[in-house]
């Protein structure tokens, strides 16, 4: 058995079987694991500023049952996208909510996108 063979999924047969590993990924996306410093030290921010995030409901990370946040694979994807837009585009947090919405319309209707905007990957990202 190949080393990478016991992370894939298995085969499912039947009528939901496309459906199943779409699923597992958008389950594997919204998993709660990182706690805020280690998705501070990711996204190479301070954690004071992902609170700041979450005061201006950018991105509201899970709570644990003792209230502890939890980001998502998700959530570092939809902050990864607002940094870049904020540090190498320039725009303010209002500017880059309005950027992702702007862009996953795009997305959503086929439409071509800004070719300056080419490198912001939106498809995962929830605002």
């Amino acid at each position: 058995m190949p080393p990478d063979d016991h992370r894939r999924l298995p085969a499912v047969e039947g009528p939901m079987s496309a459906t199943v590993p779409a699923a597992a990924a958008r389950l594997a996306l919204d998993k709660p694991i990182y706690t805020i410093s280690v998705a501070a030290e990711i996204l190479a921010t301070h954690p004071r500023t992902l609170m700041m995030y979450e005061h201006l409901q950018l991105v509201v990370p899970q709570r644990t049952s003792t209230n502890r946040r939890r980001y998502s694979q998700r959530d570092v994807l939809t902050l990864q996208a607002i940094q870049r837009l904020t540090r190498e585009h320039g725009l303010n947090l209002n500017g880059a909510r309005y950027v992702i919405q702007l862009l996953r319309m795009l997305g959503e209707n086929q439409i071509a996108r800004p070719e300056h905007l080419a490198d912001i990957d939106v498809s995962h990202v929830r605002l």
